[in-house]
């Protein structure tokens, strides 16, 4: 296996393991407010994305990516995401658990994996594309 090909599998692989983490933060705030507030679908599902989110990209910029960009610019980009996400997985999962009675944490589970994939792509070939392995940990390697 080639170096750039062995360098893409293991920040697949750290990208997956930080999603797993942030899924564990957002399912666990999901259920904590789903089960004790009676609030509908929707400011569950919000507040636990955005929990999720933040220590997402704490965790990918400076581990996965390894990017010394410009932390303000990344964050923007990533808002600029879930500006079109959020809104989009919000209305569709509340229609399908309020609408049509599908199990709120079936649709969770569908928008987390949705958001995995998306996310890294956007992240990998768009937010950090141009600063890959900058910071202070990839000059190490």
């Amino acid at each position: 296996m080639s170096n750039v090909r062995h360098k893409e599998l293991l920040r697949s692989l750290k990208f997956l393991l930080f999603s797993i983490s942030a899924g564990v933060i957002e399912i666990a705030a999901f259920s904590l407010l789903n089960e004790l507030t009676g609030w509908s679908y929707w400011p569950c599902y919000l507040i636990a994305l955005v929990l999720s989110v933040l220590w997402n990209f704490t965790l990918n910029r400076r581990y996965t990516f390894q990017s010394a960009s410009n932390v303000p610019a990344a964050m923007i980009k990533v808002f600029a995401f879930y500006c079109v996400f959020t809104p989009a997985s919000t209305v569709l999962g509340n229609f399908l658990v309020e609408s049509l009675h599908w199990n709120e944490y079936l649709v969770t589970v569908i928008n987390m994996v949705a958001n995995f994939t998306l996310e890294f792509l956007y992240d990998r070939f768009f937010v950090f594309r141009d600063s890959l392995d900058t910071n202070e940990l990839a000059k190490k390697h």
